[in-house]
């Protein structure tokens, strides 16, 4: 983890404290030693106040206080209602560095920064930031942190988010929204085999911890089946990443597909499938839930 020493002196603030947001907010306040928070629900940064950390009432307090915000909301629509009016982080802010860690649109992104930029003569900028790791990479600070922006800009971010995970530079703004599209296409695809294979299994008479011991340690093996192992044995889908933003993150995915002359073969039969498991209302469930979605179906 990335020490106070090592760490640029900025204020850094975190808007979104959900599942992944709040731990890694922690890794931030251990590593900075001081930071800025805000979001809908107050309560669940009641331990990170106690360790430090100065809590906010609105984003333009926060952007006051902050030179970077590193924000993990679900979506671009969630970012634009905090950006503007007399509380939005707009209002708050000379200079801001925007390091957007939720999984979004790279063309809207480009869009977002493009405007946010001539609206504030340049003083408010945008990288991206997405993660992958779920909230076991969330809360043990190993989470793969995709960057795309300026080289200026992601330096300063990757010197603040090093205290989450890795950090990699992949190219310019969007860079990071276009692997984390690719992530979720491998995520997507292993889970639901994951999820009709132990369909297969079970209904053959073959005990699933049996078989995932044994398949784990051969090409079958990843990390999503070493995070999700007891799950599919046990039918526990109880939520931890819900199944529903597949769906969201695979139309991203589509989008730059189209957008580079690309005619994926996999991708449209992934979209077709969450879509259908959403439909099913399955949606708010573990992404393990493919178990329960082709059983059922």
């Amino acid at each position: 983890m990335t020490t106070a020493a090592h760490s640029p002196r900025v204020g850094v603030g975190v808007l979104g404290l959900g599942a992944m947001g709040l731990p890694m907010a922690g890794h931030l306040l251990s590593a900075h030693g001081t930071l800025h928070l805000t979001g809908r629900r107050p309560e669940r940064a009641a331990d990170l106040v106690s360790a430090g950390a100065t809590w906010h009432q609105t984003p333009r307090e926060l952007a006051a206080a902050s030179d970077a915000v590193l924000v993990m909301l679900p979506d671009l629509p969630e970012l634009e209602a905090v950006l503007g009016g007399e509380d939005g982080l707009l209002a708050g802010t000379g200079e801001l560095l925007v390091m957007v860690g939720s999984t979004v649109s790279p063309t809207g992104l480009r869009e977002l920064a493009d405007r946010l930029a001539a609206e504030t003569d340049g003083r408010v900028r945008v990288i991206d930031s997405p993660v992958s790791g779920g909230e076991d990479g969330a809360k043990a600070g190993t989470l793969s942190i995709m960057l795309g922006g300026p080289d200026d800009d992601v330096a300063t971010a990757a010197s603040i988010l090093r205290a989450c995970g890795r950090p990699v530079h992949l190219g310019p703004l969007g860079a990071g929204e276009v692997a984390k599209a690719c992530n979720q296409m491998i995520v997507s695809s292993t889970i639901l085999a994951l999820g009709e294979a132990s369909v297969l299994a079970e209904r053959s008479g073959i005990d699933l911890a049996v078989l995932w011991d044994l398949l784990g340690g051969g090409y079958a093996g990843s990390n999503l089946l070493e995070s999700r192992r007891e799950k599919l044995v046990s039918g526990d889908d109880s939520p931890s990443g819900v199944a529903k933003y597949m769906v969201k993150d695979l139309t991203f995915a589509a989008d730059v597909a189209s957008a580079t002359g690309t005619n994926p073969v996999l991708l449209p039969t992934l979209r077709a499938a969450f879509d259908e498991l959403v439909d099913a209302g399955l949606g708010d469930r573990d992404i393990a839930v493919t178990r329960r979605f082709v059983a059922d179906r």
